[in-house]
This record gives C-alpha cells, sequence and structure tokens, in this order.
C-alpha cells in the first residue's frame, strides 16, 4: 500500500547515499584513476541490487531483457556520465559539483521536447532557462578569476559533459519502462559500466591501499543501497511529491563538504544554487497543477469560471 511519509523518508535516505557515496569517490580520487572508481562503484552495487530483486522474488522475471540493444547504449551512455561526474569529483569542491548536477534535469526538459516532441509550454521552458542562469552563476567564479585553474576549468568542462549524458540517459530510460524491466534496468546499467570500466585499465589502475580500498567498496555498497530506496520512494509516493528533495543534496554536500574536505560554500554557489531551486521547484508545482487540473477535467470537476 502506497505510503506518502515512508515515499519521502525513502527519497531523502536516497539522497543523503549518494552524496554520502559522492564524497567516498572524492576522497579516494587522489590515488585512484577515474575508471577504476567507476568499476569499483558499478561491480559492488550489483549484489546489492541481486539481493533487493531476489528480496522481492523478480529474479525469473525482473531480469528478462527484450532489447539488448536498449539496455547496452543506456549502459555505455550513463558509464560516460558516471565516469565524467566521479572525473569532475576530484577537481572542484563537493557543493560545487552538486549544484552543477542540477543542469542534468533541466536539459531533460530541453531533450524531451526536441527528442520526444514532447510539448513543453512557456512558463515550463522560463524556469528551464532561469535554472540554466543559476547554473551559470554557479560557474562564473570559478571560470572568470584572472588566472583560471586549469584543473577547475576541466572540471566544470567534465561536470557539464555529465549533465549533458545524465539527460540523455533519462530520455532513453523514458522509452525503455514502456517495455523493459525496472530490476533489469538497474543490473544490465551496472553490469555494463562494470565491462566498459575494465577497458580503462591500460590507462593505469593502481592497487589500492586498505583505506582507499574500504573507501571504494563502500561508495559500491552505498550505491546500491541509494538506488534501491530511490526506486522504493517512488513506489509509495508520486513523482512530484518526491521530487523537490532531490535539492537537499545540496545541505547535505555543504555539510560534508565542510566537515570532511574544509570547502567552504561561496556566495556564487550559494545563490546560483538557490535559483535552480527555485526554477526546479516551480516546474514541479506547475506541472503538478495542471495534472490536478487535467485529472478533475476527466472527471467532469473542472471549476466555473
Amino acid at each position: 500500500m502506497p505510503s506518502p511519509l515512508l515515499g519521502i523518508a525513502l527519497k531523502l535516505a536516497s539522497v543523503v547515499l549518494f552524496v554520502v557515496m559522492s564524497a567516498l569517490i572524492k576522497a579516494a580520487s587522489d590515488e585512484v584513476p577515474t575508471g577504476q572508481t567507476v568499476f569499483f562503484r558499478s561491480f559492488f552495487a550489483m549484489p546489492v541490487i541481486l539481493v533487493w530483486i531476489l528480496w522481492r522474488r523478480e529474479l525469473s522475471s525482473g531480469l528478462r531483457v527484450k532489447s539488448v540493444s536498449a539496455h547496452f547504449l543506456r549502459g555505455i551512455v550513463g558509464a560516460g556520465a558516471m565516469g565524467f561526474n566521479f572525473a569532475a569529483l576530484g577537481l572542484l569542491p563537493l557543493p560545487e559539483v552538486t549544484a552543477l548536477s542540477y543542469a542534468g534535469p533541466l536539459l531533460t526538459v530541453i531533450f524531451a521536447a526536441v527528442l520526444l516532441g514532447e510539448k513543453v509550454r512557456i512558463f515550463r521552458m522560463s524556469a528551464v532557462l532561469m535554472g540554466l542562469v543559476g547554473v551559470v552563476i554557479v560557474m562564473w567564479p570559478l571560470l572568470t578569476v584572472s588566472d583560471v585553474n586549469r584543473a577547475v576549468l576541466w572540471g566544470v568542462i567534465f561536470m557539464m559533459a555529465s549533465a549533458v549524458l545524465r539527460a540523455l540517459v533519462q530520455i532513453h530510460i523514458r522509452r525503455m519502462v514502456a517495455t523493459e524491466q525496472t530490476a533489469a534496468i538497474v543490473f544490465y546499467f551496472s553490469l555494463t559500466a562494470t565491462l566498459l570500466s575494465l577497458l580503462t585499465i591500460p590507462f593505469g589502475w593502481v592497487m589500492p591501499g586498505p583505506a582507499d580500498l574500504a573507501l571504494l567498496v563502500g561508495s559500491g555498497l552505498i550505491g546500491g543501497v541509494a538506488q534501491i530506496c530511490l526506486t522504493a520512494g517512488y513506489r509509495h509516493g508520486e513523482a512530484a511529491l518526491l521530487a523537490p528533495f532531490d535539492y537537499a543534496s545540496i545541505l547535505v554536500a555543504i555539510l560534508i563538504g565542510y566537515v570532511v574536505f574544509s570547502d567552504v560554500p561561496t556566495v556564487w554557489m550559494l545563490v546560483g544554487s538557490a535559483v535552480v531551486i527555485a526554477s526546479g521547484v516551480a516546474i514541479i508545482l506547475r506541472e503538478h497543477a495542471l495534472g490536478v487540473k487535467s485529472f478533475k477535467a476527466r472527471q467532469g470537476m473542472t471549476p466555473q469560471g
């Protein structure tokens, strides 16, 4: 039986766990190459996902595939998004990476209109443009100082590439869910990303020490649990109800960034994040209101005047 409060709790748990996972990757990024972090994140998520599928008694049906090519494409693009994101974590403060990641959902709206032909109303597109302005505000001080740090520049580029690929993945998944099982989409993504990450071995993998190994294994296990919490959350609460809680990630990122990495949030980052969050919440509330209005119209309950 759906339980909105449980859905919110699970969504918040997934938000916190994903930020913790990112912090673990960032902590290991100085010693471990990006491709290797993708491997550990993907490989050690699979046992968690398999246990979840077994617990739901979906092993026989949940992993069936109707389009191998669709899963492979999802894996390639998703692994690329993950790799760019992890590379950015090694170059930028955790709060900035989190704030820039908000560009992904905004770009999804644009890509949905272009690639899927979805109708995007003026209000929604205006809110998307406002959100992208917020992303620019976050990036501005990183790119306009007199002596731009090349590592910072690459971090911003990697993060924007990750946002673009994440948006494309969301569009692709919208198509996949019509024929593919959720469990299969989640599991085969981790499997594909694991195999693809092995291609980076010639570019210099290292033997991680005990501390880095614990960080890497922990990132995979926590990432798997976070994915399950996210999926389960949407079983108990509507997307419009749960979506705004995504933005709690910036609070968690600021706290962890300050305590663990001594990252002090800048005014630009806070202002830009606020603009992006405002635009995202505006879109969610507007679409929810339109959905309610449409439902009432179908039920013959449209208010007069």
